[in-house]
């Protein structure tokens, strides 16, 4: 197992197999992501086993076992172990094996938000507070809640959310959104277009060009997104 987690690049480290750390788990696989799963209770090993996950047994918040993990090679981690306590120290020593590494941790408490974004979290995610909101959005606004699940519901091909990155090479590269034939060819819609510095732009104009290091938030087919998301790779 430790072989195979060597060999990979760009993969995803999920801290911590309980209830939320094994959906997401599911999740990311499904999506055809690679995932190695640091978790410090061997009782977890069977269902591991079973679920055909890569892991480690041993404590997420330890330099060695994030380094077996592939840490330096990673494009994410994420920090959902037991307390908001000990997040925080993961995500503190994450960043510290390697700061440019993306850091989304799970908070339990509304207080420890902003103490975890202090520690280098790049995004802090409140199971209960999404979930709160879900249901009051349910309420409100029933009609946008049944558009974006049918959108982000991933057995539909037809309809779906997706983000893409403009890499080196890639064929649309400094072409205008309405040169692109992304809309006339594809049928895209393009909802917005995230520079570099994490500027977001909503509902760009005909004539903005796509740039290296941009990430395209698209909206359309499976097999739509599929074709563009070849064309901006190198």
């Amino acid at each position: 197992m430790e072989n195979q987690i060597t060999k990979l690049d760009g993969h995803y480290i999920v801290c911590g197999y309980g209830r939320i750390g094994r959906l997401l788990t599911q999740y990311l696989v499904q999506k055809y992501i690679n995932v190695v799963v640091i978790e410090k209770d061997s009782k977890h090993e069977a269902q591991l086993n079973g679920d055909g996950v890569l892991y480690l047994i041993g404590e997420a918040a330890d330099g060695n076992e994030l380094i077996r993990a592939g840490i330096k090679r990673a494009s994410g981690i994420i920090a959902c172990v037991g307390t908001d306590d000990e997040n925080v120290l993961l995500v503190k020593l994450a960043k510290q094996v390697n700061p440019d590494i993306f850091v989304v941790a799970r908070a339990s408490k509304n207080s420890s938000k902003k103490i975890l974004e202090e520690a280098g979290a790049d995004k802090v995610i409140s199971p209960y507070d999404i979930g709160a909101r879900r249901m009051a959005h349910a309420i409100l606004r029933p009609t946008v809640i049944k558009f974006l699940e049918t959108a982000f519901n991933d057995e539909s091909t037809e309809f779906q959310f997706e983000e893409i990155r403009v890499t080196q090479g890639a064929k649309l590269a400094n072409v205008s959104l309405v040169d692109s034939g992304i809309r006339q060819e594809m049928n895209l819609i393009v909802i917005a277009i995230q520079d570099k510095k994490g500027e977001m732009t909503f509902n760009p104009k005909a004539d903005t060009k796509f740039v290296i290091g941009d990430t395209i938030v698209v909206m359309g087919s499976a097999k739509s997104i599929k074709q563009l998301e070849s064309l901006m790779r190198g």
